[in-house]
């Protein structure tokens, strides 16, 4: 049985498709309309629902995560509050229409609105920042910034207006500690949650374990039926592709999978955490990693997709797998009985095919933690800033010592069948004085021949060449300590 509320209504699904988004329930099960149904692929963010559950940080409070509902199955939502924009007004007040909830006015007030079709999913953006505030970790509201909004906004896309009366009806609704029903009534919301969440989970086809022994079971019940995370690439097989699966066994709720902890000498993140819930052990650790991790996809995507479900999907254009190489990446892998350990560089063996054996499961990714003298840094290069694929993905991580190079590892992305390193390009520089011109010629030479990338929609192949090239020279360059030495080196390149 999957349970969960619907604005304040308890709802119990005993049967239910396997492959049921949450769009199709919606409009088709539930009738209501305002949702709207534009790319079915999580592009263009008219389906944008909301979902609220207990913070993780915070006693008493309510997260509220943005979604796309075109591509979040029904099984994603138990234990959860389910909103979308029908919810927001204030019925009881100002007769039969009720009252508009203050993103809805605030929108009207800045005639954010034209053609309308991508309104209600900015609505419930809004209303998520309107919430989650600047700072959705912390107990201190901190009205929202620019940036903050267009961050919040990232997956909303809008033909008509412009963006500009839009934003500034996000930053005006946003200056104050949100009051409005739902925060009036969050206190009996996490009180309703809590028991939804303790009760036996799934329903005849969509499985839901909450331990890794019960999804061995269910693996082992059911061994063609394909697992399922964040389903943001998975469920394009059912939207796009129109291909039906009768059962789904979701990792969502499997307890171990769910947990960021530190050690001494490493961060050990559960594959089932959504990326966005990563994001910030990850910048503490790895801040120069931010131009990757917050342009990966748009924040409904990172608030769904997960890091286990993107290694294993073993895209040769996924955006993390290049950090996790570069970074010397362990995958832990389990079975339910034994468990083991691979590294990242050996976890790839073709295009969309990884080590994992039938029965296995990621469950964790493990990053050994920096030192002083590394020098890390990622670059993402696609036609939109945010919300797109990589054209070209890479990340260089230099060690230093005195200037010579220590250690070099590097991941790239949208250059071969299957996320790559480059061994030519450690071997041949390790050693070598980094600020040396002989260090950016060589570097540029290896990695415009080195990989042997496509002609496709987003680049060609000598421009992927091209791009690689010279990212090791932007990298160079931004990583000299002797400015006087790069200028020169660049005035007789």
């Amino acid at each position: 049985m999957i349970r969960f509320l619907i604005n304040q209504d308890i709802v119990e699904i005993d049967e239910a498709r396997a492959d049921l988004t949450l769009l199709q329930f919606i409009r088709e099960h539930r009738s209501q309309t305002g949702t709207k149904e534009g790319c079915a692929a999580g592009d263009c963010g008219a389906c944008t629902v909301v979902l609220a559950e207990p913070a993780a940080n915070k006693n008493g409070a309510l997260h509220y995560r943005t979604v796309n509902s075109c591509i979040t199955l029904l099984s994603a939502v138990h234990g959860k509050q389910l909103l979308f924009v029908e919810h927001l007004s204030d019925k009881s007040a100002k007769g039969e229409k009720g009252q508009l909830h203050p993103v809805q006015q605030v929108l009207v007030d800045h005639h954010g609105s034209q053609c309308g079709f991508c309104t209600p999913g900015f609505i419930m953006s809004m209303f998520a920042l309107y919430h989650n505030g600047a700072q959705p970790d912390s107990d201190e509201h901190r009205a929202p910034n620019r940036d903050d909004v267009l961050n919040a906004l990232s997956g909303n896309l809008c033909r008509c207006t412009g963006y500009r009366p839009i934003i500034d009806a996000a930053l005006s609704a946003c200056q104050q500690p949100p009051d409005d029903k739902f925060s009036k009534a969050a206190a009996q919301t996490l009180a309703m949650l809590t028991s939804l969440k303790s009760t036996a989970l799934g329903t005849g086809n969509i499985l839901m374990p909450t331990c890794r022994e019960t999804l061995r079971n269910a693996i082992e019940t059911h061994p063609t039926a394909q697992l399922v995370a964040g389903s943001t690439d998975l469920s394009l097989q059912f939207t796009q592709q129109l291909k039906n699966v009768e059962t789904l066994i979701s990792v969502s709720n499997v307890d171990s999978l769910l947990h960021c902890t530190k050690t001494d000498h490493s961060l050990l993140i559960g594959a089932a955490m959504p990326i966005n819930d990563v994001v910030s052990p990850l910048l503490n650790h790895f801040p120069q990693a931010a131009e990757l991790i917050t342009r990966f996809a748009s924040l409904p995507i990172r608030n769904q997709a997960t890091i286990g479900g993107n290694v294993a999907n073993a895209s040769p254009i996924g955006d993390l797998p290049p950090l996790l190489l570069a970074l010397g990446a362990v995958i832990h892998i389990d079975n339910g009985e034994n468990e083991r350990t691979v590294p990242i560089s050996a976890f790839f063996t073709g295009y969309r095919q990884t080590t994992l054996q039938h029965g296995e499961w990621i469950s964790a990714i493990e990053l050994p933690l920096p030192n002083h003298i590394q020098h890390l840094a990622a670059y993402k290069i696609s036609k939109r800033f945010e919300d797109d694929i990589s054209a070209v993905c890479a990340v260089f991580n230099v060690t230093l010592d005195n200037d010579i190079i220590v250690a070099l590892e590097a991941g790239f992305g949208g250059v071969a069948a299957t996320p790559m390193q480059c061994e030519a390009l450690s071997n041949t520089l390790k050693g070598r004085r980094f600020s040396s011109s002989e260090c950016l010629s060589l570097g540029k030479q290896i990695l415009e021949t080195a990989f042997a990338p496509i002609d496709d929609v987003r680049a060609s192949a000598n421009y992927r060449k091209t791009v690689l090239s010279n990212l090791w020279h932007r990298f160079w360059l931004e990583n000299q300590t002797n400015n006087e030495i790069a200028t020169r080196v660049v005035q007789h390149a």
